[in-house]
Formats: structure tokens, sequence, C-alpha cells
């Protein structure tokens, strides 16, 4: 890679390839085949496990970093990834219209980056998969989407993942009463405490 590229990857990758470990555990559990990736910054770790991955990001050093290809394609071969991959990037906001199909995506990728959700589920296929981490409160707000139902929850322990499907009712239970809303969460820009935690969640559209 490219000094500048490797430099910004390994800032993303503090935690060897734990990234790669989430998302291969991702791919175990639902079938993808195309991602899209709101607020990616430069973690290219999904193209390490899925096919085609569309990135977007608005941080000024990012065009720089996915204009790399040939280093963006090494660290796909470094990590045993697809053989043709295809990766796609968009240096813009994710809450400004995308030049994106509807109902196209198999996955989309909620992860650090405030409320991907609400502005991009439209790319993403009825029967498709949300991951989505507490951070900012979009997996609040993906729980109370008429267009999601949760799937899966994602646990974490020494740097692995594990999906588990089972028990969900006992998930997403604040701790205390109140009301979340769109509106609240958004004033509030934080995630729900819940009685039972999870690292991420998988959420199946519905609708």
């Amino acid at each position: 890679m490219k000094p500048k590229s490797a430099a910004l990857w390994a800032k993303q990758d503090q935690h060897e390839g734990d990234r790669w470990r989430l998302f291969s555990s991702v791919a175990k559990a639902v079938e993808a085949d195309a991602a899209l990736y709101p607020g990616c910054y430069v973690d290219v770790a999904p193209s390490f496990v899925f096919r085609s991955v569309t990135y977007v990001d608005m941080d000024k050093r990012t065009p720089g970093f996915f204009a790399d290809t040939e280093g963006l394609l090494e660290l796909v071969r470094q990590h045993q990834g697809p053989a043709n991959p295809d990766i796609a990037f968009i240096h813009g906001n994710y809450t400004d219209p995308l030049d994106l199909p509807e109902a196209h995506f198999d996955l989309l990728i909620s992860l650090f980056a405030g409320f991907v959700s609400e502005h991009c589920t439209e790319h993403l296929k009825v029967g498709g998969t949300l991951l989505v981490n507490p951070s900012h409160g979009d997996a609040a707000m993906a729980s109370i989407d008429p267009r999601y139902v949760l799937s899966g929850v994602i646990d974490s322990s020494d740097g692995e993942y594990r999906v588990d499907t089972k028990d969900l009712d006992t998930y997403l239970i604040p701790k205390k009463p109140q009301s979340i809303t769109v509106e609240a969460l958004h004033e509030s820009g934080r995630g729900v405490g819940y009685t039972k935690s999870a690292f991420a969640y998988l959420f199946t559209r519905v609708a």
C-alpha cells in the first residue's frame, strides 16, 4: 500500500483483525453479497468478507485512501478476501440523498456513525440485514422503526464475536421507564441503556 493509506489503515486497525473477525461472524449468520457502509472512514474490513461493498464518508482523508486501488486490493488479498472484490466509494454525507438504487443492498452497516438506519434503509432490500451497534442511538432507532425486526445479537468476548438468535425478546428492554421516540433519540444523540446489552444487533428489514 502507499504509505499514507497504510498509515490510515494501521490507525483504523489498532486491535489487529478486530473488524475482520466482526464481519466474518456476521457473514456466517446472514447471506449477503452487496453491502453499504455509510460513515465508514477507512474501515475496509467488510471487503475482506463480502464481494461488493459501497463505502460512504465525508472525511477529507477518505478520497485519497479509497483512490489507492492497488493498496486496497492488496489489503483484501492479505486477508484472504474475495477474488474479485467490488469496492466503490462515495465522498459525501450519508444524510444527503445518495445516488444509489433503492432496495439493492443485502447488508447495511451502522457502526459509530449516527443514525444510518434513518437515512439509508431505503437502499436495503426487504429481507436484508442491518448491522448496528448502540453508539449514538441507532440501535434504539432501529428498534422503534416498523420496517425492522430484531433477528440476532452479537456478543463480544476477548476480541471474538458470536451471533446469537435465542431469547431475543430479552433484549432492547430499557433499564428505566422512558419514551423512546425519534425526537428523543435525536435530542440525546446517545444510545439507550438496556437491562441486557450486546455489542451489536442484527435487524431484518421486513417492510
